[in-house]
């Protein structure tokens, strides 16, 4: 028993698959969330507990943007962690120059490319859009850095200009080329298609980048796996700008459970990301796939019969494998078994009778919008039962 069902679907589809590696931006990326800010300290412990994961990459910050940056990015890079040390940087010298002071190992080099980007940010011509990267990557790779050549906007960016963007920055050195849906725009179609077209144009890996403004980050990284894209950037949780990126979480679980790729030591993906709620201050959402509250959590009397049998009726995974945990709340929709099964845990025995008399108050209640979890369902037994002497296991 393995914990989780593989999708026999994917036996039917030809995918072209290779090696994959997490390049996570939740301390870049993730902290350009409107609000938010890691101290030197919670940047030390997500890293940390990125690279106990198996996160190949931590792009740990723009040090560009300021001194504190520049130091926390050098502590992180000072640990001796498993995962590699990147940075972000404009196509500007001093930007790698700060990259550099850093010890970093990876530097995201990035230039917007679409035509919205260079007519009203850049004030650049494709030409020179194209000028400017060429060097960037050169001297980057002349100062012993591994070198990401991104296009910001790529997903609106005139195709036939992207791939002689990407090709440039290949023949210049650089060591992946990287896709970026900055505004969220693809849907898996149409990422499918873009990697695999620059796919043809270059022969050095494809890294993308997802933003999920539509609510397909995490779709749009798997398709681009599809098509053979190598590096995943995500963020914890999901969080960044606007709507946020691919959430870490989830792809580590479509990588698992759609492609079989089980290298990563998931058991500690939830205590991530109750830390990374805590120091963002942005609160995971109930029905948050993977790590929300209700990830395993289970109201339905039918369901609840079913998961006592076999707990893989209703679950693809177990909450184990994430370090999570099953709850059942119960309610509306709540049957005899689970109520039984809830009070034994806690040392009730109940009677058919006084089984009957806690779950028509826990309906009765419940249409008050009222539900009922493990110590919420003592005190209503206890109180209920007080005169009805339940017996006590």
């Amino acid at each position: 028993m393995t914990g989780y069902s593989k999708n026999e679907w994917m036996k039917y589809v030809q995918n072209d698959i290779g090696d994959i590696e997490i390049c996570d931006v939740t301390l870049r990326d993730g902290e350009q969330t409107p609000g938010v800010t890691f101290t030197r300290e919670e940047k030390i412990d997500i890293a940390r507990m990125l690279d106990e994961i198996g996160v190949e990459i931590i792009e740990a910050g723009f040090p560009v943007v300021s001194q504190a940056e520049k130091e926390s990015i050098k502590a992180i890079a000072g640990l001796g962690l498993d995962a590699k040390i990147c940075c972000l940087s404009r196509a500007i010298k001093s930007d790698i120059d700060a990259v550099l002071d850093c010890d970093a190992d990876v530097v995201g080099i990035f230039i917007g490319t679409s035509d919205l980007h260079l007519k009203y940010k850049h004030k650049k011509t494709q030409q020179e859009a194209i000028d400017c990267i060429v060097p960037a990557v050169e001297y980057a790779k002349r100062h012993g850095l591994i070198v990401r050549c991104a296009a910001e906007d790529s997903t609106r960016t005139d195709l036939d200009f992207l791939k002689r963007y990407y090709k440039a920055g290949e023949d210049a050195g650089a060591d992946y080329v990287s896709i970026a849906d900055t505004v969220g725009i693809m849907n898996p179609t149409t990422m499918r298609f873009l990697v695999g077209e620059v796919r043809k144009t270059v022969k050095i890996p494809v890294c993308v980048h997802c933003h999920d403004d539509l609510g397909m980050a995490v779709a749009n990284t798997l398709a681009a796996v599809e098509a053979g894209a190598t590096q995943l950037h995500t963020t914890t949780n999901g969080i960044g700008e606007r709507a946020g990126n691919a959430a870490l979480e989830e792809v580590l679980l479509g990588l698992l459970l759609q492609y079989g790729i089980d290298r990563y030591k998931l058991s500690t993906i939830t205590d991530l990301s109750k830390s990374v709620e805590k120091y963002s201050g942005i609160k995971i959402a109930k029905n948050k796939a993977v790590v929300g509250d209700h990830a395993f959590a289970h109201e339905s009397g039918i369901h609840i019969a079913a998961l006592l049998e076999n707990d893989r009726t209703y679950e693809v995974f177990t909450p184990e494998i994430v370090g999570g945990k099953r709850e059942f709340i119960l309610g509306k929709h709540s049957g005899s078994k689970a109520l039984c099964y809830m009070a034994r845990q806690m040392g009730f025995t109940l009677t058919e009778a006084e089984t009957n008399i806690v779950l028509e108050e826990i309906k009765r209640l419940s249409e008050d919008k009222v539900s009922f979890r493990r110590e919420d369902l003592r005190e209503l037994i206890t109180g209920l039962l007080t005169d009805k002497k339940a017996v006590i296991a």
